[in-house]
């Protein structure tokens, strides 16, 4: 009997020993345990809501409204309207190949659209001129336009007659000259290719 009596005992003794030493559920004073999803994302480095695996416009200005592709919209009719921007090392008009990726597209383009035109604009930074030469033509950015104008022609076939290069030295700056990213920006051939309204 005594030993039943201590066996029960030792049962219960360590029933309670173990009731007590269990880790109380604290999930409700804690808070909730959120599951957070997990996103892809999808590049959009020119923000016209069209991610740059598709993009056929990489380079659209901000506030233009973009078709499908992500090239500036034109109404049913209106025919090309596409932009096209390189930027260069200091004192070089060495067209990088990324920009010549770009400017495939803008030839296969104006291969597609046999009446358009393109203008083509080269500009300096003010850290590529002297300030006495500021208002005088510029013939490394002539001849940044110039690379822009031989390729489309030597490597798509785009008669010399429907393209207009031209240079604005650094008589146009879109940045401020008084940083290196400024200068950056402002060393730059922008072209707008257009098929003419009848």
């Amino acid at each position: 009997m005594n030993v039943k009596l201590w066996t029960i005992a030792t049962v219960m003794i360590s029933a309670f020993v173990l009731t007590g030493c269990q880790t109380p559920d604290l999930s409700d004073q804690t808070g909730q345990t959120i599951n957070i999803p997990t996103v892809s994302v999808n590049l959009d480095r020119d923000g016209d809501g069209v991610p740059d695996d598709i993009d056929q416009c990489p380079a659209t200005p901000y506030n233009v409204i973009v078709d499908e592709r992500g090239c500036p919209f034109t109404a049913p009719g209106v025919g090309l309207k596409m932009e096209y921007r390189a930027f260069f090392a200091k004192g070089s008009s060495e067209l990088s190949p990324e920009y010549q990726l770009e400017l495939d597209k803008v030839g296969m383009r104006l291969q597609e659209y046999k009446n358009a035109t393109i203008l083509i604009e080269g500009h300096n930074s003010r850290t590529e001129v002297d300030s006495a030469s500021i208002d005088k033509a510029n013939a490394l950015a002539q001849d940044r336009s110039n690379k822009v104008k031989n390729y489309l022609i030597s490597k798509y076939n785009i008669a010399s007659e429907r393209i207009t290069a031209t240079e604005y030295g650094a008589r146009r700056p879109i940045a401020p000259s008084d940083s290196e990213e400024g200068n950056i920006l402002n060393r730059r051939v922008y072209a707008i290719a257009s098929e003419p309204q009848e």
